[in-house]
């Protein structure tokens, strides 16, 4: 049971975190203009923050542990997030031909199912 409720957990703030990180792409896209794979990896960088900080506090209860420490292994994870992310987005959008959102959204899912829930729980705040 405890580990259905830390999935669960650690879903939601991914959740949070991907609407950080959706708010801060469409700020950037749509209404600055900046181009899409920027504002999409800005996006990107600030839900990497808050999804470091509610993992950490929340989704695994892992503030017992010192930080830095998590923060050394989940840096290097998340680094692989954000080149997932970014080489996701450029393929399904320039090379696909999807339009910039759902080409996000599908890298998103993809993503978190397949890669950060994972290593997050293995390895960053094990």
């Amino acid at each position: 049971m405890a580990g259905i409720r830390t999935f669960t957990k650690a879903q939601v703030a991914s959740l949070i975190a991907s609407g950080v990180d959706f708010s801060v792409s469409w700020l950037l896209v749509n209404q600055l203009q900046v181009p899409y794979l920027a504002g999409g990896v800005t996006g990107t960088i600030c839900g990497g923050v808050t999804h470091f900080l509610l993992s950490r506090n929340w989704a695994f209860s892992a503030q017992e542990k010192k930080w830095t420490g998590q923060l050394s292994r989940y840096i290097p994870v998340w680094i692989g997030n954000l080149i997932l992310n970014a080489s996701g987005m450029w393929f399904l959008k320039s090379v696909v031909g999807l339009p910039f959102w759902p080409a996000k959204i599908a890298t998103a899912i993809g993503i978190a199912v397949f890669y950060n829930y994972v290593l997050q729980k293995r390895f960053v705040f094990k």
